[in-house]
């Protein structure tokens, strides 16, 4: 539980507030250590997750404790200790997770602690899970192929039977094919 001071100066209320107002945009949060990290392997981090549409910061761990409370998210606490940044997700969070595991593979002083992911708690195992896990524009991607798939064929033997009837309707409607009698049938 994060220590409230019974009056806290300015310049922090203001840094509490800002960081609520950060992750207030944000629907899940991913926290890791990034102790030991270069300034341009933080940068890099930073623009792999943009192209996400996540973002990363780098936290003061009460000033963060403070505005996870006010915003009535309980039991990260555990993840706000040492050097601590948060990758915040607005959507496909798994995406994100599985990003900054990847980058934490070139980068070992990348350590996922782990995550607040659609309400809900998630410790380090959970979080690899999560990660493995196919993001919303794969899921509709493998939808659209299944979907795609029986409707092409469908598609294909419309268009096959289309040209077959095309195909005889001339040689049977021919004045002379009228014209002559039937054969008898045996």
């Amino acid at each position: 539980m994060a220590v409230k001071a019974k009056k806290l100066q300015p310049a922090k209320t203001a840094a509490i507030e800002e960081a609520k107002k950060t992750f207030a945009e944000y629907n899940d949060f991913i926290f890791a250590d990034y102790r030991g990290m270069t300034v341009e392997q933080i940068t890099n981090l930073r623009k792999k997750l943009r192209e996400q549409n996540a973002s990363l910061k780098v936290v003061k761990n009460n000033f963060a404790r403070i505005a996870f409370e006010d915003m009535k998210i309980d039991h990260v606490a555990d993840y706000l200790k040492g050097p601590t940044v948060v990758a915040m997700a607005k959507e496909d969070s798994n995406t994100v997770a599985k990003v900054m595991f990847e980058f934490a593979k070139d980068a070992p002083s990348l350590s996922v602690k782990g995550g607040f992911i659609n309400k809900e708690v998630y410790d380090i195992s959970k979080m690899q899970e999560f990660s493995k896990l196919p993001g919303r524009k794969e899921l509709i991607a493998l939808i659209m192929s299944a979907v795609n798939g029986p409707a092409r064929k469908l598609a294909a033997t419309l268009q096959a039977y289309v040209e077959k009837k095309s195909s005889e309707a001339p040689a049977g409607n021919t004045p002379a094919a009228e014209a002559a009698p039937a054969a008898p049938q045996a």
